[in-house]
């Protein structure tokens, strides 16, 4: 039988076990990386000292921030490229980092100008020429470039959980906007294009050891003209235009919340 002196010992061993600082819980520390998707443009309301980086606390790294009560450092940036990411914003990934996510790429394939071109009529817009050269750069640029940043991002934070970020379809097969013209074979494409674009991101991020949070099966029928929008159609101030409202970053914040854990 255990004597009372041996069992307040044990219960004092267990109370010095549960104050040690060696079982605390670490801090997360995430570091949100990306272009206008990332930053929360769409949302029309974004924070004032981001300045043109158009910053939203709608964005989905603030959401999931605020959900893990992370130490956020959100560097994200409206009009990024991958050469922006590494310049800019790549100086905030550090050895504390232990969360990362990132969204670039969009803006290497053209997605603004592409778009442009496609929402005019047929016969002012060259959609066609448009496409085929944003798949080419998706199919011969992008990936190197991607392999070059998810490399440095790795060196920079060698243990840190890195979720990569992908794009969503934008369209449902319906153009309900007064002055855009897409055509249902247009619309087809550009959605491919996300697609193949989402491919190249997957398998670099794949080569790197990162996660893909893909977000195509969740906008299914939510895109532009869906029902609800997740995606915003054309728009007024047009910067808005074709980029997740604030219900569409809440459904990236919790496709992406998993993968933070």
């Amino acid at each position: 039988m255990k004597t009372i002196a041996s069992v307040l010992s044990a219960a004092a061993l267990g109370a010095v076990t549960l104050l040690s600082p060696g079982v605390a819980h670490a801090a997360v520390n995430y570091v949100a990386l990306g272009d206008s998707y990332a930053s929360g443009v769409g949302t029309r309301s974004y924070i004032s000292s981001s300045g043109n980086c158009q910053r939203s606390t709608k964005a989905y790294p603030y959401l999931d921030a605020t959900r893990l009560g992370a130490n956020l450092t959100f560097v994200a940036c409206s009009g990024a490229r991958v050469a922006d990411v590494t310049a800019n914003q790549l100086s905030a990934v550090t050895s504390a980092a232990n969360r990362i996510t990132v969204q670039v790429g969009g803006n290497d394939a053209g997605f603004s100008s592409v778009i442009t071109e496609c929402a005019k009529p047929a016969w002012l817009g060259d959609c066609t020429t448009a496409i085929n050269n944003a798949q080419a750069t998706i199919n011969n640029a992008i990936p190197g470039r991607l392999n070059g940043l998810y490399a440095a991002i790795r060196s920079r934070a060698a243990s840190a959980k890195v979720i990569v970020v992908g794009y969503p379809r934008l369209f449902n097969g319906t153009d309900c906007n007064a002055g855009t013209f897409f055509s249902p074979a247009e619309m087809t494409r550009l959605n491919e294009t996300a697609d193949l674009l989402n491919n190249k991101i997957s398998v670099a991020a794949n080569a790197a050891g990162f996660s893909f949070a893909n977000p195509t099966s969740a906008f299914t029928g939510h895109s532009v003209c869906g029902s609800p929008e997740w995606i915003n159609g054309l728009s007024n101030p047009v910067s808005e235009s074709y980029h997740p409202n604030t219900t569409g970053q809440a459904a990236y914040a919790n496709l992406v919340a998993p993968a933070l854990k």
